[in-house]
């Protein structure tokens, strides 16, 4: 639990940001991830996410990221990884992004009648748009509590906080970058190793120059447990 104070930082500054000029979107999010293990120890992930933007209307991102990583127990997992974003453009070339990062994931046990767990994210940002190197981190907090039977449909909520850690000329700014609010529901799959989860998410993101984007984004994401 040590690392809450980054979530609630991002809650501190939210009122501050809902004073600044605010624009909103309705996007839609899609998640595919296969994710497991081989062996007792070897970890991996492949995960791709469209994300259509502008009212639904276009795409404005497309991300692939895979990793590897270890198990060090059954409630530590590490892993490295690179994502590769395609960021089309209404005119002139698509612009992209390379993006490295290590990660740390763990469950933290029982809450409320519920499972909470926890993701650190530590990323490389090199942008197309730009020169310099960025560096971002990020911390998601995961409650997912049955409703009845653990065949059945759980809730599930997340939060997630961004702080950049520098300064770059593609358009970062050090400190409080965005925050993802997630409500919504896991669905077993199957033998119910595979889930599916739709929901609501909330994304607001600190724009330089005093404006502020939130998005309101219909997400679904299928995860894929072999």
């Amino acid at each position: 639990m040590r690392l809450v104070p980054l979530l609630l930082l991002a809650a501190a500054l939210l009122p501050a940001a809902a004073q600044a000029r605010v624009v909103e979107d309705q996007q839609v999010w899609a998640n595919a991830t296969v994710i497991g293990t081989i062996g007792p120890r070897f970890a991996y992930f492949m995960e791709v996410q469209p994300r259509t933007v502008d009212g639904v209307q276009r795409i404005g991102q497309v991300l692939i990221r895979p990793a590897i990583g270890w198990r060090f127990s059954d409630a530590v997992t590490a892993y490295g990884g690179y994502a590769r974003v395609l960021l089309p453009t209404q005119v002139g070339p698509d612009n992209h992004e390379n993006r490295a990062f290590a990660q740390l994931s763990w469950n933290l046990g029982e809450l409320s009648g519920g499972r909470l767990s926890s993701r650190t994210r530590v990323e490389r940002r090199q942008l197309s748009t730009g020169d310099d190197t960025g560096w971002r981190v990020r911390e998601m907090l995961r409650w997912v509590r049955p409703l009845g039977d653990p065949k059945r449909p759980r809730l599930l909520l997340w939060m997630e906080g961004f702080a950049a850690l520098n300064d770059t000329d593609w358009g970062a700014r050090g400190g409080f970058d965005q925050a993802r609010t997630f409500l919504g529901l896991e669905l077993p799959l199957g033998r119910g190793k595979s889930t599916l989860e739709p929901g609501y998410l909330n994304q607001v993101i600190n724009d330089p120059g005093g404006r502020v984007r939130v998005n309101h984004v219909a997400s679904l994401t299928l995860w894929i447990r072999p």
